[in-house]
């Protein structure tokens, strides 16, 4: 039988952590078993128990001080040295990991990560091979939509993820807790690309209307750029996002797991009107 993981990516400050945090208290309290690893070499607090933790192998602080690098070198330093040490180092942490077992890794927020650099994919591909059925979770700051030259950005950005990675896609909007005009979001949940064009043009000037033409088409020609909303502070709202990356890897099929996307009055607009605040 399989194992399962989420790889939790996104730019850097968009609540990877936090998501990570309160996803594994919301599994302890429903009696389900997480574990969390972290692929950041330059973390420093966890509000979550580690499983396995990349800083065992190679530390930011250790990089720069030895090589004298920056800090973006040297944390691409660090994955790389990461993707040399997969079958060795990493092999070994999960081993004790076995069917059925559920992994979450938080990774690091340098978005090159996930657009051009092989290091991430390679690190996916590997785990395919151990027998892994993986989701990519990738989160966007929900402050993102406040403008609609941000917002393209960022689908832009995840399409990207999912080029490189190739994997199944969940894009979610985190930090809804800190929106106070919560309904103004619903439109870019699931975007309508004719309106998000008629937005981006008002705002740019018209040198920039067909520059702005080609990137909504582009994310329209994907069909596949919509969010889940998380409210991090409503269980029913991270039971819900938890229930499409469940399906999405078709986690529980052959296990006595029941979470409540079975359920037919739980619904997308169900969670956006009661869970979310919309």
């Amino acid at each position: 039988m399989p194992r399962y993981a989420q790889l939790v990516i996104g730019p850097a400050g968009s609540g990877k952590s936090t998501y990570c945090a309160n996803l594994h208290q919301h599994c302890e309290t429903v009696g389900r078993v997480v574990h969390v690893v972290n692929l950041d070499p330059a973390a420093e607090e966890f509000n979550y128990p580690v499983a396995v933790d990349i800083r065992e192998l190679i530390s930011l602080e250790d990089v720069m001080e030895e090589m004298h690098f920056g800090p973006n070198g040297a944390l691409i330093y660090c994955m790389e040295y990461l993707e040399e040490n997969l079958d060795d180092w990493l092999s070994e942490q999960l081993e004790d990991y076995i069917d059925d077992d559920y992994l979450v890794f938080d990774c690091p927020g340098q978005i090159e990560l996930y657009s051009h650099i092989p290091v991430l994919r390679t690190f996916v591909d590997q785990l395919k091979i151990w027998d892994f059925q993986v989701c990519a979770v990738y989160l966007l700051d929900c402050q993102f939509v406040s403008d609609m030259a941000k917002y393209i950005s960022g689908c832009l950005a995840s399409l990207s993820a999912m080029v490189q990675l190739e994997l199944p896609h969940i894009n979610v909007l985190t930090k809804l807790d800190l929106m106070d005009d919560k309904k103004g979001i619903k439109k870019f949940l699931d975007p309508d690309t004719r309106l998000l064009l008629a937005d981006l043009n008002e705002q740019m000037a018209p040198r920039f209307s067909k520059l702005n033409h080609a990137l909504a088409e582009l994310v329209d020609d994907y069909s596949m750029v919509n969010f889940i909303p998380l409210d991090i502070r409503k269980e029913k709202s991270i039971e819900y996002l938890l229930a499409h990356i469940d399906n999405t890897i078709q986690f529980g099929e052959d296990a006595d797991v029941k979470v409540k996307e079975m359920d037919p009055d739980f619904t997308a607009s169900n969670v956006a009107e009661d869970d979310s605040g919309f």
